[in-house]
């Protein structure tokens, strides 16, 4: 198997769970070393208080032929964000990939709150664990990724541009917080370009990260079981390693640069770079969405996986 991305070094913000560890993984599985933070490590939980930890995010990541290196972080501390990036400057002396994939606000989400009604305090939180983090976090690690021109930034949110410019995104908190982080790609690969370096947006699809798993009652081995739940859940989502590899194809595209600033979906980066899910398909959530579930008719993913 081709390594693409050995020798590149790569951070990946927000990396214990879902998108996060899928895109460590895949960045991996290309040959990248990889250095997976979060909140979740040396047996101490996030206020998520779940199991998953970045011990087994790298564990994952050398498995599939990388290096993994976890760092327990809080990306809403500046002085310990400021202290990984040191530590990745005094370790490697470089950093190609950037993916800023912090959360935190899944326990937050109040749907289809008004903000009048919505919680203050919980709304607020998610902004700042959802958008303060990404900022923190490029403000340190921008700086050593700029040494050298091809370095690349995803800014991993919910909903492409097009998607979220026509749709209300679950309240007024989540919406603004997702279409932030969208704005935020643009704004730094406008502040990239001069060094020759590359921002995206990127959004999986209805993604079967650990938490959505658990929802429904099922696994990565039987997630087609929901069906009966939620049909176009069983039709249509993907693991988290589908957009990880998008992540992974961006990183080894030597004309990357070319879409700096854009706004990209898994499923779409798929058809174009050929990449598959686990699974071997390429499921198009987003195209999905918009022609399937919200058209009102029958689950059925036929043409778009």
């Amino acid at each position: 198997m081709t390594k693409p991305l050995a020798g590149k070094v790569a951070l990946v913000a927000g990396a214990t769970r879902g998108a996060g560890r899928g895109t460590a993984v895949a960045l991996g599985e290309a040959g990248a070393t990889v250095y997976c933070t979060g909140r979740s490590a040396g047996g101490r939980r996030s206020d998520y208080n779940r199991p998953e930890t970045l011990e087994e995010t790298a564990v994952q990541v050398n498995a599939a032929g990388g290096v993994g290196i976890p760092v327990a972080v809080d990306h809403l501390d500046p002085e310990a964000v400021q202290s990984l990036v040191q530590r990745i400057d005094d370790e490697h002396g470089r950093l190609e990939i950037l993916v800023n994939d912090i959360w935190g606000g899944e326990n937050l989400i109040e749907w289809d709150a008004p903000v009048w009604s919505h919680h203050l305090e919980s709304g607020l939180r998610m902004l700042h664990t959802a958008v303060d983090t990404h900022l923190i976090t490029s403000h340190f690690a921008l700086p050593l990724l700029i040494r050298n021109p091809g370095g690349l930034v995803v800014e991993m949110t919910d909903g492409t541009r097009e998607y979220n410019a026509g749709h209300y995104r679950v309240s007024a908190f989540y919406d603004l917080a997702k279409n932030a982080v969208l704005r935020l790609a643009f704004s730094q690969a406008e502040e990239l370009k001069q060094f020759g370096c590359t921002a995206v947006a990127l959004t999986p699809g209805w993604m079967r990260s650990e938490m959505m798993l658990e929802h429904f009652g099922v696994t990565e081995e039987n997630w087609r079981d929901a069906a009966d739940t939620q049909p176009h859940f069983a039709a249509i989502s993907e693991s988290p390693r589908f957009v990880g590899r998008a992540v992974a194809s961006l990183a080894a595209d030597p004309d990357v640069q070319g879409r700096t600033g854009g706004s990209f979906s898994s499923g779409g980066l798929a058809l174009e770079y050929g990449f598959t899910d686990i699974d071997g398909s390429r499921p198009d959530c987003w195209r999905y969405l918009v022609e399937v579930q919200e058209a009102g008719r029958p689950a059925d993913a036929s043409g778009y996986r």
